[in-house]
């Protein structure tokens, strides 16, 4: 096995939860966010002032791309590559883990790493900042907004990452488990300082809390749906390639004996 191996695999299998995702978020999220926009554009008739309508304006002109094409062929040129990209950078990461997790097999290392990154990239930062639909939150805020949410992923995943390492590190002194315990508690406590330290974003307003709540669970539908294609598959990948290296060596072996 080799990261070749991993890395073309890994971005197969990122394509095909591409498109999961896309089906997930398709058929769960859109129908809330139709909901969202339908509210949105309420409010603003509702908040408008009596206005002159001879002539034409630019927002008489409607929107460059269609509501239609959004929800389909772009929502779809927005998933595919972020999970090929994902599965990519999974499978090198699985590889890199290969053989190096203790006793783990290259199949329950790669599960393991899809697993953390799961955790780690998409969960806890989505639960400090969930997703929102159109017409929540403030566009005056979005620049703060986008830099607490990288900011906390980032440190999430360097965390996970130290983690993962003082884990390995202290295994062999504290046996596995305990090591294992000991970088969760670690993981855990930091990244809850984290939480705890980046602001807090409450720009709800009066939405509907059943459509928002409906909005933040399609999106993490739709995560979950990435991830799990990920991690199941390119394990189900690397345990064929697994299969195949000790074939080629019972022949090798075989033939040596002769």
């Amino acid at each position: 096995m080799t990261a070749r191996n991993f890395l073309v695999r890994g971005l197969l299998v990122g394509l095909l939860s591409g498109f999961a995702a896309f089906l997930v978020a398709h058929q769960v999220g859109e129908p809330h966010v139709d909901t969202a926009i339908a509210l949105e554009e309420a409010n603003a008739a509702a908040d408008a002032a009596p206005a002159d309508h001879s002539g034409s304006s630019e927002e008489d002109a409607g929107p460059v791309v269609s509501r239609a094409n959004q929800s389909t062929w772009g929502l779809l040129t927005g998933t595919l590559p972020l999970g090929t990209v994902l599965g990519g950078f999974v499978a090198l990461l699985a590889a890199m883990a290969a053989g190096r997790l203790g006793r783990l097999s290259p199949v329950q290392s790669t599960a393991v790493v899809a697993a953390i990154g799961f955790v780690s990239y998409s969960l806890v930062p989505f639960l400090k900042y969930p997703a929102n639909p159109p017409a929540v939150g403030n566009p005056d805020t979005i620049g703060t907004r986008s830099s607490s949410y990288f900011a906390l992923v980032l440190i999430s995943v360097v965390v996970a990452v130290a983690a993962v390492l003082a884990a390995r590190a202290a295994a062999p002194r504290l046996g596995g488990l305990r090591a294992c315990v000991l970088a969760l508690v670690g993981y855990v406590a930091l990244v809850s300082l984290a939480v705890v330290l980046l602001p807090t974003v409450d720009e709800v307003g009066d939405f509907p809390g059943d459509t928002l709540w409906a909005f933040r669970v399609s999106s993490l539908l739709t995560l979950a749906a990435m991830w799990s294609v990920i991690g199941i598959g390119l394990a189900l990948a690397v345990d064929r390639l697994a299969a195949q290296d000790r074939a080629v060596a019972d022949r090798r072996a075989f033939a040596a004996s002769l």
